[in-house]
């Protein structure tokens, strides 16, 4: 069982908490490149507690704090100018490093400007996602996920935001038992109609719909493994003696996972604190077959998290658009076909900050249990001077598909062979 204590050193990510201090120290999404278009690319972030500004200047891009450190106005709304961003206030003007470039007000000859900085952050463009490395000393680098090395067009990047703490929307991803239970449709659909939809489509190597899979075989075998990325589980659910369904996804530590969307795109997502009770989910799709069709992908979720803020239709206000007739007839939880509105309300129900000195955990959370001791451990380290912070990862596999259950094991790594050689970016 959690204790108070604990869940408050997972849970607080402000400036100078020890959670805090561990994420910083590993590149954090910060905006959708897509947000960064237009005459004004400009624009205010809340990350990790604190207010910054994002903005761009010809190709590379600026984050430093929103207010200025003349006399605090608000940057959000400073003038963009080839040398950076100018306060409106009095005019002082910083380059994307937080240098303070001028001062025009002060007399001829100041030099008062050469003692001024805004704190400021890297910033690198990843697969049409922002990332910023918001730690102390060297920024580690990028490992070589799929998502990272996939081109372009065989990548599309979305977010959405969740009202309630970082850890409770990290951790849904990592109980795979769920899925038989908050995602259980009473109906198949087309599986042709399910492009760009999670749960909707057919696993590999099989015709049965995976909504089918899901409702039928709902108690399911996990295993789980520590990997040097964080941890790898495995699902499976046994079909039949000769066959069984297994789901790879992985934990990408600290805060993402590598999860099957379909039998051809796999799905890599953090879950980035705005504060202590709010966060973003950042989200790259990533294609082994055809190139994403980025404009249907991007229509679905503007329906679910409309642009600018990508905040939820539905949310507590509503009741997460719970619907008693639905809920007797079509889906289980009544809260509508879109997977992430029912993960929302798993997560955000819970409370803005989840009591885990409450919780009576079961024999299908031990994937949630083994990420806990990662957590707390490396924030010990962390504080210990100890922490070594180097993803060497590659991939990782993520397998959503049915095969011989006498040689399971040999059959998903099969399958992300067979993926892989079939790919034209990965071949």
């Amino acid at each position: 069982m959690i204790g108070k204590e604990q869940n408050e050193r997972m849970t607080r990510i402000g400036p100078g908490t020890p959670a805090g201090k561990l994420l910083r120290r590993y590149w954090q999404p910060v905006a959708l490149t897509d947000e960064m278009q237009g005459e004004r690319p400009v624009k205010p972030v809340r990350v990790f507690g604190e207010n910054l500004v994002l903005f761009k200047q010809s190709n590379s891009f600026g984050l430093i704090e929103r207010h200025c450190a003349h006399r605090g106005a608000d940057l959000a709304y400073g003038r963009l100018e080839d040398g950076g961003l100018r306060c409106a206030f009095h005019g002082w003007l910083f380059d994307p490093q937080g240098r303070c470039l001028e001062t025009p007000a002060e007399p001829a000859g100041s030099r008062l400007c050469e003692h001024v900085r805004q704190r400021a952050y890297p910033v690198v463009e990843k697969s049409g996602v922002l990332f910023a490395y918001l730690g102390e000393g060297e920024a580690p680098a990028f490992p070589a996920l799929d998502c990272f090395v996939a081109p372009d067009a065989y990548t599309f990047a979305f977010k959405g935001y969740w009202d309630c703490n970082w850890l409770q929307a990290l951790e849904v991803g990592i109980d795979p038992a769920h899925a038989s239970w908050l995602h259980r449709f009473f109906e198949d659909e087309d599986p042709a109609a399910s492009y760009g939809r999670q749960f909707r489509g057919t696993p590999a190597d099989s015709q049965m719909p995976i909504s089918k899979v899901l409702r039928e075989f709902s108690r399911p075998e996990i295993r789980v493994e520590r990997t040097g990325y964080g941890m790898r589980l495995q699902t499976l659910r046994r079909i039949s003696d000769a066959h069984t369904h297994i789901r790879v996804t992985n934990v990408l530590f600290p805060q993402a996972f590598v999860i099957p969307m379909n039998a051809e795109m796999t799905i890599s997502q953090w879950h980035v604190p705005v504060d202590d009770t709010g966060c973003y989910w950042y989200a790259i799709f990533t294609s082994f077959g055809a190139p994403v069709d980025k404009a249907t992908m991007r229509s679905q979720r503007l329906k679910t998290y409309p642009a600018p803020e990508y905040k939820p239709i539905h949310g507590r206000g509503d009741g997460w658009g719970f619907n008693a007739q639905e809920q007797r007839k079509q889906t289980f939880t009544g809260m509508g076909f879109d997977i992430n509105i029912h993960d929302q309300w798993a997560c955000e129900s819970q409370g803005p900050i989840q009591d885990r000195t409450r919780e009576n955990l079961g024999s299908t959370d031990k994937g949630i249990v083994l990420y806990r001791r990662l957590l707390l451990d490396a924030i010990r380290k962390n504080e210990a001077g100890e922490l070594k912070v180097d993803i060497d990862a590659s991939g990782p596999p993520a397998i959503d598909g049915i095969g011989p259950t006498s040689s399971i094991d040999e059959y998903w790594k099969d399958a992300d062979q067979k993926r892989r050689q079939q790919a034209k970016w990965a071949a």
